[in-house]
């Protein structure tokens, strides 16, 4: 099939590869001319394990283009996926400024029957908006021209995506007739010879779908975050709860990982975006709006932890911080915990000394008009004469330290594992001075399961 993918962010990158590396004939349309030029050139503007290698075989194949002319990127296309960004809103909502912005151009430069399909995260009742948009300009240009739209939520998690895509726990397609569901069918058809699920919905119930989804894991996040601090209270050890809880196959241990907080792109605005929804239709969303709340302290632990441990002034203090992303595999540091706690330290006057494997950049980009703030190449470098270790990210190179030499590097050997990554007994034989989420204080001749919020 022909295809137009508008957008070349994140998932509308993402959509567009894989699936011209299916065989479809794909064109991404961008109005960033520089960007598009680097993507012809097989340079991806954002860390995504093993997009790369899929662009330059969808690419070589010719079955993948770019261009910055909507009626070049539409031409002989069946389908129109718009994979454009919906920014939260002052009051929580989806900003829905660049998905109509598209409607108007599509409507503007279509020549023939049309799919449009809304790929990007969006209230429900959008594609209503959408189609009455359309509807709207092309009128107003004095066209007959048919048109179908449908929502494809996209389940892509970033560091994983195209994984996500090509393999796929489910599909999800909202549409309300029978020629639109015939092409969404076509167009997935290799998925569904691989035995993958292809759930055909009513349109609204499509959109609902995104939503659900991420705000329930959001929630299974928060939950375990909120048992992690009780533990800290009472004395017992989350990670040993979450495994036996967990075992429970109504349960099960995925998306049970205290920690610092979901962070990244969706969780942080999907979240909100439903309780604007849910409230504008008279629905009082009390475990939504816990799930944020609760996220939102997550985030102040480590920060908190630190300024417990050292007092309120760090003006002498260097504070070494493993990981910058939200997650590990990603450079994304949008809503990440980690800025949130450096940002408190800076402010109470610490040196930081950070390191990411991918995100170091952004992170720099961020912080640039901050000189108390430096990054380092080499993640050990990061301790050195430090008083303090924060691990923030569990990228697999922080994992297997070398516990000795780390002790030895350091001023003071404390250790914030906000992942909860190593071994309690390991880094108090180490010497070390350890504290993790929901398991306690661990050395410097502190008891044993004492809760850090003492």
């Amino acid at each position: 099939m022909r295809v137009c993918v508008v957008g070349t962010g994140y998932v509308g990158l993402v959509t567009g590869t894989c699936l011209a590396d299916l065989g479809h004939h794909v064109c991404c349309y961008d109005v960033d001319a520089a960007k598009l030029a680097k993507l012809r050139a097989g340079h991806i503007p954002l860390y995504e394990p093993g997009l790369e290698d899929v662009l330059a075989r969808a690419t070589r194949s010719e079955h993948l283009k770019f261009s910055t002319d909507l009626r070049e990127a539409l031409h002989d296309c069946e389908v129109c996926f718009i994979a454009v960004g919906t920014p939260p809103g002052e009051d929580g909502s989806a900003d829905l400024t660049h998905v109509l912005a598209v409607c108007k151009d599509i409507a503007a430069t279509m020549t023939a029957r049309l799919t449009v399909v809304v790929k990007s995260t969006v209230p429900v009742g959008t594609c209503d908006l959408v189609r009455e948009t359309l509807r709207s300009y092309l009128k107003a240009r004095g066209a007959v021209i048919p048109f179908s739209v449908c929502s494809n939520p996209e389940f892509l998690k970033e560091g994983s995506a195209v994984d996500d895509f090509m393999h796929p726990d489910r599909i999800v397609v909202g549409c309300d007739d029978a020629e639109c569901e015939a092409v969404m069918r076509e167009l997935y058809q290799p998925f569904v010879r691989m035995g993958r699920r292809l759930f055909v919905l009513d349109i609204r119930s499509s959109e609902m779908t995104k939503y659900a989804a991420n705000v329930i894991l959001a929630a299974r996040i928060s939950m375990i975050n909120e048992i992690a601090g009780i533990c800290e209270r009472v004395g017992a050890d989350v990670m040993a709860v979450r495994q036996a809880a967990g075992a429970d196959r109504r349960i099960g241990t995925a998306f049970l990982y205290p920690g610092v907080g979901y962070g990244g792109s969706c969780f942080p605005k999907d979240v909100p975006a439903l309780i604007r929804l849910a409230e504008d239709h008279g629905v009082e969303a009390r475990m939504l709006r816990a799930t944020q709340e609760t996220n939102l302290a997550q985030r102040e632990v480590i920060a908190d932890a630190v300024l417990r441990r050292f007092g309120p002034d760090l003006s002498e203090r260097r504070v070494g911080v493993w990981g910058l992303a939200f997650k590990s595999m990603t450079d994304d540091i949008r809503e990440s915990a980690a800025i949130v706690v450096i940002e408190r330290l800076l402010h109470a006057g610490a040196t930081i000394v950070a390191h990411d494997p991918e995100a170091a950049e952004n992170t720099r980009r961020y912080f640039a008009d901050n000189n108390k703030i430096s990054f380092v190449t080499a993640h050990e470098d990061a301790v050195k004469n430090g008083d303090a270790l924060l691990v923030m990210t569990e990228w697999p190179c922080y994992r297997s330290p070398d516990l000795a030499e780390l002790v030895a590097s350091m001023r003071t050997p404390v250790v914030f594992d906000g992942r909860n990554i190593y071994e309690p007994d390991a880094m108090i034989d180490a010497g070390f001075e350890y504290r993790c989420i929901g398991r306690g204080i661990y050395g410097c001749n502190a008891p044993m399961k004492a809760s850090w919020a003492a």
